[in-house]
């Protein structure tokens, strides 16, 4: 596994092919074959030797065939060569991955050397080299390009390109089938100027998208300006293959050259699967990190088959927009419902296991033990109390675009109180290893409270202001259209995630020390009704530590596995939402010493009220 393998190329193709051994099996890595002959390409229609006097080496070709360009075409007195002379050979080569990135390659250069004066001709045999490599039917291919970036390098060579465009009369319209260009013309006395793109994106159908300049930003514009746009139905799914997290564009790519005055644009894209309904996430390409990114874009409004995004286009790494959605989590009426119902019931229980414990606090806290035990039950109940108020005011301000700095307060106390349950349960946990091993080892009560209170809320606190502190001002502490902590982007959520799954795993421990201790046999017991006690008390051991230690939050890993699966939602959605009803019933109700002191109480009560009658 992990080894390497490169093989040359075919005779007739130049390059070679690297594979990789992935559970015994070979499987294809990159493809660098190519069958296009840049050399000759342009030698014969270009007479590169003639023009220079001198051949060049395979390296710098590009550069002095593209220079060579300009000399012919300025010794010939046109202005507007469109270098078209090699679109044929081009557009007759295969689509294969290494003819990909010498195009990639090719368009580069022309970038970088031609895009003075970008006249209607030349954006459209460019645009016809990028339209053949963009193609649905060969975007497959891309994912075996050496060259991992080569979508994004297109993607600038693009836009740097198309940014350059004369305008005849004001505006300008060059389409093919996988990539459209549009030009305006655009000043403060022009009504809001829209760009619009119905594009095919597969044999099955067209997509389409818009860009809409508001007529409030055009007021800002000192002068007539220049204002281009770029459609890319098929390079999302090229830029995505570089993404690890399992969102993936659900649009075309738009991109768009503006004036720096403009400071906001409104972009609505079509979505390209409308089944698919997990949060859409409005983003723009930063061309120099080369990934998507949130910042520069809002969600304005989001509907079953479209997404509109408000974007600001004046930071130069960004020029290039569209949507991304994460695969959604199953909905089903009956997670809904669980999860309301649930919570009531959950804030319900924790406030009368509250009042329970205020009552009966001095009958059940005479030993240090069961005052440590009842301690760290409270602040238990108290945490999960506070994290389900908190879980539904974030759910009510869920908008962040509307409520952001409420959203953000919102998602660190939730971050905060949730992360305090957990410690609280930890320390429950170390309470009971206490109880069990160190049996002749006695702590003060003054000692365990300092370490209870600093394990218990002392260590949530410095991870949720580190938190906050990090990823809020590079705007990636909340996730987008929840107010949660964020994970596609600045991976957040490990702030809660890693701290949760450590103290599970630690509790684990923790129940199968108190498994081993009370499931062992008295000397000389060995009938089945004595191992069937011991089973009976494990069971019931296991049944009352596994709320109180938070081990129900573990199913949530078998959602991360399969996220999909409606019968694993469910089951974690029943454990947890209930979590404060089990912390009642196991906690408090069937503790022995609670219920005795309950009676106690109740009957003198009764007592009391009957003499005073």
């Amino acid at each position: 596994n992990g080894a390497i393998c490169i093989q040359p190329c075919s005779p007739s193709f130049h390059g070679e092919t690297s594979f990789i051994c992935e559970d015994r099996k070979w499987h294809m890595l990159s493809d660098a074959c190519a069958s296009l002959d840049v050399q000759s390409l342009f030698q014969v229609r270009m007479l590169l030797c003639s023009c220079f006097g001198m051949c060049f080496t395979t390296i710098s070709l590009l550069n002095h065939i593209l220079k060579c360009q300009l000399h012919l075409s300025a010794s010939r007195g046109d202005k507007a060569a469109d270098f078209s002379c090699i679109i044929p050979d081009i557009l007759s080569s295969p689509a294969i991955p290494g003819n990909i990135a010498d195009i990639v390659e090719l368009l580069k250069k022309i970038s970088l050397l031609l895009s003075e004066n970008v006249t209607r001709g030349k954006m459209q045999s460019y645009s016809r080299i990028a339209n053949h490599i963009l193609n649905s039917s060969i975007i497959s291919n891309w994912a075996f390009v050496k060259d991992r970036n080569a979508g994004s390098i297109l993607l600038d060579s693009v836009n740097l390109f198309a940014g350059k465009l004369l305008l005849r009369n004001g505006s300008e319209s060059i389409q093919e089938p996988f990539i459209a260009t549009k030009g305006y013309s655009i000043h403060r006395n022009t009504s809001g100027k829209s760009f619009d793109f119905s594009m095919e994106f597969n044999s099955t159908g067209n997509i389409t998208g818009h860009v809409v300049i508001p007529e409030e930003e055009l007021l800002r514009l000192p002068r007539a300006s220049k204002a281009v746009s770029v459609a890319f139905p098929t390079l999302g799914a090229v830029l995505e293959t570089n993404q690890l997290d399992p969102a993936f564009v659900n649009g075309m790519v738009l991109s768009v050259s503006l004036p720096e005055e403009l400071q906001n644009v409104l972009l609505t894209f079509e979505k390209l699967n409308k089944l698919e309904q997990g949060g859409a996430q409005c983003v723009g390409w930063h061309s120099a990190e080369r990934r998507w990114d949130p910042r520069p874009c809002q969600v304005r409004a989001h509907s079953a088959s479209a997404v509109v995004c408000a974007c600001d286009p004046r930071h130069r790494a960004y020029r290039s927009f569209s949507i991304l959605m994460a695969p959604a989590a199953p909905r089903s009426p009956a997670l809904d419902y669980i999860t309301r119902v649930g919570l009531g019931l959950s804030v319900f229980s924790l406030v009368l296991c509250l009042v329970i414990e205020a009552v009966v606090w001095h009958h059940v806290t005479k030993t240090e033990i069961a005052y440590m035990r009842h301690f760290c039950l409270v602040n238990i109940a108290a945490s999960l109390l506070v994290a389900d108020v908190l879980f539904i005011l974030a759910a009510i301000v869920h908008n962040a675009a509307l409520n952001y700095q409420l959203c953000v307060a919102a998602t660190f106390f939730l971050h905060f109180f949730y992360l305090a349950l957990f410690f609280w349960m930890f320390t429950l946990g170390l309470l009971i290893l206490y109880g069990l091993l160190f049996i002749f080892f006695k702590i003060t009560r003054s000692v365990f409270l300092a370490a209870a209170f600093s394990i218990g809320y002392g260590c949530p606190l410095v991870i949720s202001i580190l938190t906050v502190a990090i990823t809020e001002p590079k705007n990636g502490y909340l996730r987008s259209g929840a107010c949660w902590l964020n994970w596609y982007e600045t991976k957040a959520l490990l702030a809660f995630v890693v701290p949760a799954l450590s103290i599970i795993v630690m509790n684990l421990i923790v129940v199968l020390v108190v498994v081993v201790k009370t499931g062992r046999s008295s000397v000389g017991e060995g009938c089945k009704s004595q191992d069937l006690s011991s089973m009976i008390r494990v069971s019931k051991n296991v049944a009352l530590l596994t709320p109180l230690l938070g081990l129900t939050w573990g199913f949530g890993l078998a959602t991360i596995i399969d996220s999909r699966s409606l019968a694993f939602h469910v089951v974690f959605a029943l454990l947890n939402a209930f979590q404060g009803f089990f912390i009642l019933l196991f906690g408090t109700l069937l503790d022995r010493k609670t219920r005795e002191a309950l009676r106690m109480n109740c009957f003198s009560s009764r007592r009391k009220w009957g003499l005073e009658k």
